[in-house]
């Protein structure tokens, strides 16, 4: 793929994604995976396009309360205003002349101070401080150079997302179906989730897609797993039932594997491992759930699994714990990957540290799953570098209504990559 200044590649013969329904077959080109043509191409139309998930409220819940963070590699905050209570989000550089103005990962105060020139901000981003300011005389707009908001801010649920397209649909509308999901994972602590203090932050050598697809992929699990299989038998868990499940388009590239399985969920489904003290805390819990929204939704709840993909680069694994997780291209062949852990506000001190243990037994960047998975991605990275095969082959399911150990959840992932990269997805 060649690129000429600024001008998108155009198509010289074949798409990056090949469709084909009538064979049965779906391809995706591997430079998909390597170039860093289509690396840049995706910042601009894909991670310039989209509402990307910041936080949640949670995270500042007290006025003044911030957390700084990369948003797609671009420096932001967010704060919730003093004044206001609102939750805002910045971009992270001083209006005088591009220092960050926000330093620390997360805190609570009611200025921000440019350490560079002192120039100083309040937490609704408004100017409220420049030294010898008589210097700039009478007509200098000083409203002007308050911090500038990301062009689009919204929640859903306590999930706060933000786009540098100032004419990108409603959030509500951007999620489509991810919001029954969402809204169950909420709706089941009677609406009111918190992220756990503390974060997982490391980095994969391979590219960012291919975490995207990993993600809601139901095929690799036992191969790839064995290992935490095994622990599980090792503890008491009855694998003999198996896992069971479903995958579904959620729209516009959004993706989820919905599947029971034999482990416990700290929300409602109690196990040993959780204990006989906890047994009729957490039947009661069910009961609860029950009464609220009755008993096919409290069992969606309480028994069935959810890895669900909001299109581009989140992921919320709602399993044996609930973990929130973003990861950012910093390469064609490598990415940083934050994941948070979100529980129940005042959950159960019990379900809680179970909560935790499985968010870093399994899910951790130590534990059982992570390692593999990284590994995995990093083994099909140093592939595509030997050359010789051309194509990835994403048809598994194509033939038949497809199970949640097929591929359809992919294919929606990739449709909608390249509906937006449009032009630039053609060699």
């Amino acid at each position: 793929m060649t690129l000429i200044d600024n001008t998108p590649a155009l198509s010289t013969g074949f798409p990056l994604v090949d469709d084909d329904p009538s064979r049965h077959r779906f391809r995706v080109h591997r430079s998909t995976m390597t170039s860093p043509e289509v690396l840049r191409e995706e910042r601009e139309r894909i991670f310039a396009r989209c509402w990307l998930y910041v936080g949640h409220e949670s995270e500042v819940a007290n006025p003044g309360d911030y957390v700084r963070r990369p948003l797609a590699g671009r420096p932001v905050f967010m704060v919730r205003g003093v004044k206001s209570g609102r939750v805002h989000v910045f971009h992270n550089t001083c209006t005088h002349r591009g220092a960050v103005v926000c330093r620390h990962k997360s805190g609570n105060s009611k200025v921000f101070q440019c350490f560079y020139h002192a120039w100083t901000f309040d937490s609704e981003g408004e100017l409220k401080g420049v030294p010898d300011r008589e210097a700039y005389g009478e007509r200098l707009d000083f409203d002007a150079l308050a911090l500038r908001p990301v062009a689009r801010v919204a929640s859903y649920r306590g999930f706060v997302f933000a786009s540098f397209d100032e004419d990108i649909v409603e959030l509500e509308e951007y999620l489509a179906g991810a919001r029954e999901y969402l809204d169950l994972i909420v709706d089941s602590a009677g609406g009111e989730m918190e992220i756990i203090r503390g974060t997982n932050e490391y980095c994969v050598d391979a590219n960012w897609k291919l975490l995207c697809e990993n993600s809601v992929d139901g095929y690799h699990a036992l191969p790839t797993h064995d290992t935490y299989f095994k622990y599980l038998v090792a503890l008491g868990t009855d694998l003999k039932q198996g896992v069971q499940g479903v995958v579904r388009d959620l729209g516009n590239g959004h993706a989820v594997v919905e599947y029971s399985a034999p482990w416990g969920r700290p929300i409602a489904k109690w196990e040993p491992l959780f204990g006989e003290h906890s047994r009729e805390e957490i039947t009661n819990l069910r009961a609860d759930l029950v009464a609220k929204f009755g008993e096919q939704r409290a069992g969606r709840m309480a028994d069935t699994n959810r890895n669900m993909l909001i299109y581009p680069n989140l992921v919320v694994n709602d399993i044996m714990a609930v973990t929130v997780r973003t990861f950012t291209p910093t390469a064609p062949d490598r990415m940083d990957v934050t994941a948070w852990e979100m529980a129940p506000r005042d959950e159960l001190p019990a379900l809680r540290q179970r909560r935790l243990d499985s968010f870093l037994t399994f899910l951790g960047p130590a534990g059982f799953a992570t390692p593999d998975d990284a590994e995995a991605l990093e083994s099909c990275q140093q592939g595509f570098s030997s050359g010789g095969v051309e194509w990835n082959d994403i048809s598994r399911g194509m033939a038949r209504e497809p199970h949640a150990d097929d591929e359809a959840q992919m294919r929606t992932f990739w449709r909608r990559w390249q509906s937006q990269m449009g032009p630039s997805a053609y060699r």
